[in-house]
């Protein structure tokens, strides 16, 4: 018992999460939130990379860099606009963005 109690108090809190905020402007935001939702709505649940491949074939203008696609995508989870699925197939997972009511 005693052993328990010093795991517990040993162990540090989880830090807290502070809320996403994007850095474009409201108008750019949402042109570059509609274009990720039309191109998960029509091709399908897709990896990081390949949601990147599409985003790139589309030229957006707000859209510079991979890292700020995930955080685009995170922020996007959030207001629960898309959804994350794992496909795990023996020893390998794979996760894969999708928007809600998709078959």
């Amino acid at each position: 018992m005693f052993g328990s109690m010093i795991r517990y108090i040993s162990t540090k809190p989880k830090p807290k999460m502070k809320p996403i905020e994007l850095k474009t402007s409201p108008e750019q935001t949402q042109t570059i939130t509609r274009v990720i939702f039309d191109i998960l709505n029509e091709h399908g649940p897709l990896t990081v990379g390949d949601t990147w491949e599409r985003v790139k074939e589309v030229g957006l203008r707000g859209l510079t860099s991979k890292r700020y696609m995930k955080i685009v995508l995170r922020w996007m989870r959030g207001r629960q606009n898309i959804r994350l699925i794992c496909n795990h197939v023996g020893p390998h997972k794979q996760f894969l963005y999708t928007t809600w009511f998709t078959k």
